[in-house]
């Protein structure tokens, strides 16, 4: 009877445990967002002024945009590491074409870095490699092909019409930042209202199931991977004329800083779900930390410290368990 009498108890226990768990998963990156502000804000008058609030909107285009490609790949269960030299490779076409093309130089940039996310694609859905090892490999490569043609040295660019349009602004408002809201606007949209949306949630959440039911897997990691790198081409683009030269050093460790985004965002690495919104918040609270950091004069390798934690705490309140099953 004590037993039986028990049992509700411990349930309702166990319900409100999961619920206390969800809820801290499900809000996490609207704390840690007002929590930073917050801070920031008491530690330094100038953090919630507009022109910082435009530093930090130009600041966060170029990381933005590739976490929300990398989104779906992560949601889809996979890992893109060569991001940061698509990014580099993306912009030295940029610098390279925009002498001749000006503006138009973001079309020979966006297609190298379809073209470099499709061969990621490729292997690793066609191939069977995994994600991790394939990009592994091709960060490596694709940033040796920019030392190879810079040599090491910056390549300027001189040309004001592509300058003014990727980094000007009006009254004040940054143009990359109006570039990011749409290409925010049209991802949310592709995510949330498309079959192909559904498609990536399915294949993160089982594969295996996935494929039962006659999903295309492989076409769906093959888009996931393409798409990556399409918005790595037009984030090479803004970071290019943010720097007016593109140089052979350019998005190193980026790759970390968009996993942390997506990470931070409420996506877990273990893949299944996920919201575009998340990784937008994802992608204002890796910025501002460093934005804020920086503010304070706080040491940059201090500030790797922190932003290691801060992506350590995010996995630990973020990850599936369950789903992974043995951690190894």
């Amino acid at each position: 009877m004590t037993k039986d009498a028990a049992t509700p108890d411990v349930v309702s226990e166990q319900s409100e445990g999961r619920k206390r768990r969800f809820s801290l998963k499900a809000y996490f990156p609207i704390i840690l967002f007002v929590a930073l502000c917050a801070v920031f804000a008491a530690m330094s008058p100038r953090f919630l002024t507009f022109n910082n609030a435009m530093i930090v909107l130009q600041q966060a285009a170029v990381l933005l945009t590739v976490s929300l490609g990398m989104t779906f790949v992560i949601i889809a269960g996979s890992i893109d590491l060569s991001v940061g030299s698509i990014v580099a490779l993306t912009a030295l076409a940029a610098a390279i074409f925009a002498k001749d093309l000006g503006v138009l130089a973001v079309l020979p940039a966006a297609l190298i870095g379809t073209i470099a996310g499709l061969v990621n694609g490729l292997i690793f859905a066609k191939g069977k490699v995994p994600s991790f090892m394939v990009t592994l490999g091709t960060l490596v490569a694709y940033r040796g092909l920019v030392l190879y043609f810079t040599r090491g040295a910056p390549v300027e660019i001189t040309n004001m019409p592509f300058l003014q349009t990727f980094a000007g602004r009006t009254d004040g408002i940054p143009h990359a930042a109006i570039i990011v809201l749409l290409i925010a606007i049209a991802v949310y949209i592709i995510f949330n209202y498309t079959v192909f949306g559904r498609e990536v949630r399915a294949v993160g959440g089982g594969e295996r199931v996935s494929i039962l039911t006659g999903l295309k897997v492989d076409r769906v990691k093959l888009l996931n991977f393409t798409m990556l790198g399409l918005l790595c081409g037009l984030a090479g683009t803004l970071q290019s004329a943010r720097v007016y030269a593109a140089t052979a050093q350019l998005g190193e460790g980026l790759e970390l800083d968009v996993i942390a985004s997506v990470v931070v965002g409420g996506t877990p690495l273990t893949g299944g779900v996920g919201s575009v919104q998340g990784t937008i918040l994802g992608a204002f609270i890796i910025t501002i930390l460093s934005n804020g950091m920086n503010m304070m004069g706080v040491d940059p390798y201090i500030q790797n410290i922190v932003k290691g934690v801060v992506l350590i705490g995010a996995v630990f309140v973020t990850i599936d368990r369950k789903k992974i099953g043995i951690i190894k």
